[in-house]
């Protein structure tokens, strides 16, 4: 069993190492997955994308904000299934706005510099995750658990 610490760390190497992500939505009993950039908080509590409020994962989202993220490292190679690591993070989505918005964007175009037009385009959300819970997996059968909200 890996220390809270040893998981951390494992999630801040992936994250800052990965643009990527595929957000987990749903309507209607519907799930839906999109590609999004984030960027993850140092203290694990957040990630935060960008997306136009006339897509369907932010109507998604808006109504109801439970999220899943999958985050992973994989090539599509065969030593993907000795190396890939992948990350589930299931927390609440909402978009910000005012003050929070203008220094969370900062953080966010530091990862992803080229979408300063996409990002600061006033029809666009900045959407915060509030992670409750990861689940990492290693070698495609370790899974690690790091619980932020009981």
């Amino acid at each position: 069993m890996k220390k809270p610490e040893e998981i951390q760390k494992l999630l801040r190497d992936l994250f800052a190492t990965q643009n990527l992500a595929v957000l987990a939505t749903h309507s209607q009993q519907q799930p839906y997955a999109s590609l999004v950039a984030f960027v993850a908080t140092d203290d694990l509590q957040h990630i935060y994308f960008a997306t136009p409020k006339t897509t369907r994962k932010f109507a998604n989202l808006t109504a109801d904000g439970r999220v899943a993220i999958l985050i992973n490292n994989s090539t599509n190679q065969s030593a993907d299934f000795h190396q890939a690591i992948a990350v589930t993070v299931v927390g609440d989505a909402e978009e910000i706005t005012g003050p929070a918005r203008a220094r969370q964007l900062t953080d966010y175009l530091a990862k992803h510099p080229y979408l300063e037009e996409f990002a600061k385009s006033p029809t666009c959300a900045l959407v915060r995750v509030t992670a409750r819970s990861y689940y990492l997996v290693r070698n495609f059968q370790q899974v690690l658990e790091y619980h932020l909200i009981q």
